[in-house]
């Protein structure tokens, strides 16, 4: 051999060397094989080796160099020989290589064999690919053993029934490895082999849905990785939402009466407050007051409470062009889609959502956690309040619901107008036009700004946009809504002519319905005086009452005809037929019988009297 040619591969007996340096009458060479590290050799000890091409070489070691590999396994490769480019200048000198392993295991927080193993693979194959990661075999198929607790986890482990992993390993054997009289087989795998399967298999998604339920685990365990509703960067985008607030309240004369219902409507891009409904009861009729409380006079709503405020501090008194909701099924009713009409665009957020209107969401945290502080000892509820043992907080109630809504008053307009939005994101124009960093600030000056999406509307339009809606039918007798009846000037022939309408009606008092057509309202009066003044629910009383009177009279009505028909039927069979009724005289007979039945009414009433 010659002593320029290094970096050849020569195969010697059973191990392959390759060459990496030549000195003198040595050679520094790696057994590619064992992959230890490189040593100097005398060229009398590989005198009877042969040399072999590098495909050749490839082939005996079974190791395939990739080409196109992942951007991370790129990556990782290029991170590796990092590790090991300082150490190769000084790959022959031993005591060198040694110091400079010790130092790259240090630096770059690896372990010594570590280092030892990349610089092995470099210096064996002469390229840098061979220090990029292993793509994953394919997965292997499952052993019987492997189906058969897959099985039984599908069974019986993710599964409402909770089952643990002891007793499913008892079911599987069971059912899979006991003979027919179910005695257990002589193989069978191990408690542990279960356990086992069950850890390299779990996928907790999959555990916390066929466990708990799909609304358990969106409410609870999915993954919050909502970045909220940033998109909205211009007033007039208000997310409705509602909470039972957890304070109880007492009526005047001092008698709980529970928890009240708070609801809210916060603009998305300012966190400021529309408005607020506070009732006992929620649904459709609650988020009607809110409605009605978002387009109000602010500063009028509030004088009725005794407090005394600047416009600018909560000026508002228009709907937000778009209102995002979740799936409450008031938010989904028919009844609410209505506002739709004046131009309010509804946009429902998926359920379990909360990260979606998180400025809605932090604002009953924020007006609780206000409130909360200052009302301890009268009726406020603690986080222990559900535990055994725990204090009554129901008798600590002293609060009205008119005290608590001026206080729910009270923190809005600080919410509104004191609270600092210190994560705001403040543009040059904001600072340039000294905007102060409250809400009731931000909101004033972007509702005036272009891109802003507020609707003004009338209460009285708002009112009845909002009001529920039937199907009336003009009859003859009037236009007929849910029995009643009622009338209006000019609709003749609507009369006449018959035909179903849309009506709108309150639930409240039936004395007026308003008959809807071409985005107009008409309004007809209740022609039956007896039902005015009434609810729905008094006008089906009323009626349930008459009809139960009638039912309960019906069945002596019917024992009074019989006896009626018996009655008349012996009056008619005691009166003489002879089949042979003279007919002549027929006006002298008449004038003879008025003269019998003419009674003096004078005369009888004198002889009545003595």
């Amino acid at each position: 051999m010659k002593k320029d040619r290094d970096c050849r591969i020569i195969r010697l007996g059973d191990r392959i060397l390759r060459i990496l340096d030549a000195e003198a009458e040595k050679v520094l060479v790696i057994d590619c094989v064992k992959m230890g590290m490189p040593k100097w050799i005398s060229l009398s000890e590989i005198e009877d080796g042969v040399e072999i091409p590098g495909e050749e070489f490839m082939g005996e070691m079974e190791r395939d160099i990739p080409e196109g590999m992942s951007a991370s396994a790129r990556q990782t490769m290029h991170e590796r020989f990092t590790v090991i480019s300082g150490i190769l200048p000084c790959v022959g000198d031993k005591k060198q290589r040694s110091l400079r392993i010790a130092d790259a295991a240090e630096k770059y927080k690896v372990s010594q064999n570590t280092v030892k193993n990349y610089l092995g693979l470099y210096l064996a194959y002469q390229d840098i690919s061979v220090l990029a990661p292993r793509e994953k075999q394919e997965q292997r198929e499952l052993t019987q053993d492997e189906k058969n607790m897959r099985w039984a986890l599908n069974k019986f482990y993710y599964t409402r029934e909770k089952q643990s992993l002891s007793t499913v390993y008892t079911l599987m054997l069971k059912e899979r490895y006991c003979d027919r009289n179910g005695k257990l087989k002589d193989r069978y795998p191990s408690i542990h082999q279960l356990r086992y399967f069950y850890k390299k298999t779990k996928k907790l998604q999959t555990y916390y849905i066929s466990r708990n339920g799909l609304k358990d685990y969106q409410r609870n365990h999915r993954p919050l990785l909502g970045d909220g509703v940033q998109e909205f960067c211009s007033v007039g985008a208000g997310m409705l939402d509602g909470t039972v607030c957890d304070i109880y309240l007492v009526d005047d004369a001092g008698h709980l009466v529970g928890r009240p219902i708070l609801l809210a409507c916060v603009d998305a891009y300012t966190s400021f407050c529309y408005g607020y409904s506070l009732l006992w009861e929620g649904g459709v009729y609650s988020l009607r007051n809110l409605m009605l409380n978002v387009a109000a006079d602010k500063k009028e709503w509030c004088r009725r409470f005794g407090i005394l405020i600047e416009r600018e501090q909560w000026d508002c008194d228009c709907l937000p062009g778009l209102m995002l909701t979740d799936m409450g099924t008031e938010y989904t009713s028919e009844n609410f889609g209505q506002i739709t009409e004046l131009g309010v665009t509804i946009q429902n957020l998926p359920a379990y959502r909360p990260e979606l209107k998180g400025q809605v969401e932090k604002f009953f945290d924020l007006i609780q956690s206000e409130y909360k502080k200052h009302l301890k000892g009268r009726g406020v509820i603690e986080p222990d309040y559900r535990e055994r043992g725990a204090h009554d907080y129901r008798k600590d109630a002293c609060l009205t619901m008119r005290d608590f809504e001026t206080v729910i008053l009270r923190c809005i307009l600080y919410y509104n107008s004191q609270r600092i939005l210190e994560n705001f994101p403040y543009t040059e124009e904001m600072l340039q036009e000294g905007v102060k960093p409250f809400a009731s600030s931000v909101f004033g000056w972007g509702k005036h700004k272009e891109g802003a999406n507020l609707i003004p509307v009338s209460r009285e339009e708002l009112i009845q946009t909002l009001l529920p809606r039937t199907t009336g039918r003009f009859m003859r007798s009037g236009l007929k809504v849910k029995g009643m009846r009622y009338h209006a000037g000019g609709y003749t022939e609507r009369y006449l002519k018959g035909g179903e309408a849309v009506v709108a009606y309150n639930p409240e008092d039936v004395s007026h319905v308003w008959l809807l057509e071409d985005g107009a309202y008409q309004r007809f009066d209740l022609i039956e005086s007896r039902f005015c003044g009434k609810n729905i629910a008094e006008v089906e009383k009323l009626k349930a009452d008459c009809n139960e009177m009638i039912k309960d009279a019906s069945a002596g009505n019917l024992q009074a005809k019989i006896d009626l028909a018996m009655h008349i039927q012996n009056i008619a069979g005691n009166a003489v037929h002879t089949g042979d009724t003279k007919i002549k005289n027929i006006r002298k007979t008449r004038q003879r019988e008025q003269r019998k039945r003419h009674v003096d009414f004078m005369k009888e009433g004198a002889g009545n009297e003595r």
